[in-house]
């Protein structure tokens, strides 16, 4: 059986920086990473491929979404017959996944002839964590399901709200295994196997789920990032996510925002240029069309 570690959290909460830690730790083993983003613009997997070519990535939904759960199965079904020597498989889910469903796609697929869940981990931040829980259910189901939270960005805030923040996990789950940590950095083993997973029950996500919508921008032209910024900001609570590579009139940089806030560092490009959005679904419509014209303007 090849074992499954399961990494959640909601948007910007530092998944992807963790898996990048977890691939460059373990070059030697044979793991196959399997990332999953919402947006259709693959920015995680082509950050991700660099450090390790074992990497698989599904974009444009959540892999538990009924709309990808065959497309999941397909790729599940590839690493079994292709890397049959395989470690482990470590999935990084989309920002909005309810991980909950994932032991019943494994039986109801009969995957679970070949994979084990064995390790489901969540990352929350503390910024917005408390707010996001009482508009996202998701991201309490992330912290039922799992085996371990990491409270994570511990090193940006004080110890009332970091307090604040582990008493809002323990509420959901009050047994929770809660660990503080900076940038995803911690030690635990990936595929540690805590027990069964077999109590876990969830729903398939919706197809076209009325709160979130998600679109890409290209950004073929020189942008100023601050125009972007202000942008944000001043639509605050319909902007979920945006990151992407944008070439401003200094170079390329990376471009990432989330409700734990902007980070705008000079980089390479891994892809071509253009920004990935994800809003609040009634408000996609006025947030693409006035974002695309920030693009076009130069």
């Amino acid at each position: 059986m090849i074992p499954i570690c399961l990494i959640t959290g909601f948007l910007g909460t530092g998944k992807t920086t963790l898996l990048k830690r977890i691939v460059e730790e373990n070059r030697d083993r044979k793991w196959i990473y399997l990332i999953n983003e919402f947006s259709a613009l693959d920015v995680d997997g082509a950050m991700v491929s660099e450090e390790n070519p074992d990497v698989v990535s599904i974009p444009g939904g959540s892999i538990f979404c009924k709309c990808l759960v065959t497309e999941f199965i397909g790729q599940m079904t590839k690493i079994h017959e292709q890397h049959g020597d395989a470690e482990g498989v470590v999935i990084e889910a989309s920002g909005m996944a309810d991980p909950r469903v994932i032991a019943d796609m494994l039986k109801e697929t009969q995957l679970d002839q070949h994979f084990e869940l064995a390790n489901i981990l969540t990352i929350v931040e503390p910024r917005s964590f408390r707010a996001l829980i009482h508009t996202l259910p998701n991201i309490i189901h992330q912290v039922e399901a799992a085996d371990l939270v990491l409270l994570n960005k511990s090193d940006l805030f004080d110890e009332d709200r970091l307090a604040a923040t582990e008493q809002a996990v323990r509420n959901i789950k009050a047994d929770a295994n809660l660990v503080r940590c900076v940038k995803g950095k911690i030690d635990f083993p990936v595929f540690g196997n805590s027990g069964s997973h077999a109590e876990l029950h969830g729903e398939y996500a919706k197809c076209r789920d009325p709160n979130y919508s998600a679109f890409s921008i290209e950004l073929p032209h020189p942008v100023d990032p601050s125009t972007i910024e202000t942008f944000i900001l001043e639509n605050e609570e319909a902007v979920y996510r945006v990151k992407g590579y944008i070439l401003s009139l200094e170079g390329p940089v990376y471009f990432d925002y989330s409700k734990a806030g902007f980070s705008i560092t000079p980089e390479e490009p891994k892809t071509k240029f253009g920004l990935a959005w994800i809003v609040q679904g009634k408000t996609a419509g006025r947030i693409q069309t006035q974002a695309s014209a920030l693009a076009r303007e130069r």
